[in-house]
């Protein structure tokens, strides 16, 4: 029996996971969280046999916890299921440690396959992020996007400003201080040739960044 963790902060989208992986014969969902220092102890409490996680979560986004959990248990297979575009990060994810790459449109067939592949030791791309990797790897100027320039951290700040939030809770949710926040601002602007938190969401909307 596989048993999985799934952490979410939507919690109609956890029921829906939890429904089509329990209805396979091999598979059982023992936990659920809402946010990445949830699911890290639960991790911690009942070792599961694979991870699901979303990259947008509040309190530690899927990023940092696929590079946390992965740090303390490198064997664990983590899976990432989101909405997000493979071109902006399914490399920056399989670099943190994860094994595999879905977004939440594919089909309930795809999603159990992709977890029994990859919890049998192999990686799972979904063909969007299998094409952007090959992308990358023949180094295609064309489809080189801006976002590439940033470094997690700085995506992460451009995505949480996206979102709505002030410096002082980004500064809170990144365990960061408000300068630190301030500087990884300036860097994302400058980057992008963008001048304000207005041009920022735009451009995150633009491409697909934000909740």
């Amino acid at each position: 029996m596989i048993t999985i963790s799934i952490a979410d902060d939507h919690r109609i989208l956890r029921e829906g996971l939890r429904r089509i992986l329990d209805e396979a014969s091999d598979m059982k969902v023992i936990d659920e969280a809402s946010n990445g220092r949830e699911i890290i102890e639960k991790v911690r409490e009942n070792r599961p046999d694979i991870v699901l996680l979303d990259i947008s979560m509040p309190d530690m986004d899927g990023l940092d916890a696929t590079k946390h959990i992965h740090g303390l248990f490198p064997e664990l297979p983590i899976l990432i299921l989101t909405v997000h575009p493979a071109r902006q990060y399914a490399v920056r994810i399989l670099r943190a440690g994860a094994k595999g790459y879905l977004n939440k449109q594919a089909a309930p067939e795809e999603l159990i396959d992709a977890v029994r592949k990859v919890c049998a030791g192999q990686r799972y791309l979904s063909p969007e992020a299998s094409e952007e990797l090959a992308l990358q790897l023949i180094g295609d100027g064309a489809n080189f996007s801006p976002v590439e320039s940033l470094s997690d951290r700085e995506l992460q700040v451009l995505c949480l400003i996206a979102n709505g939030r002030k410096t002082t809770e980004i500064a809170e949710e990144l365990c960061l201080s408000i300068k630190t926040v301030n500087t990884y601002r300036s860097r994302v602007l400058e980057k992008l040739h963008l001048r304000n938190n207005a041009e920022l969401t735009r451009f995150a909307i633009k491409n697909n960044l934000g909740k």
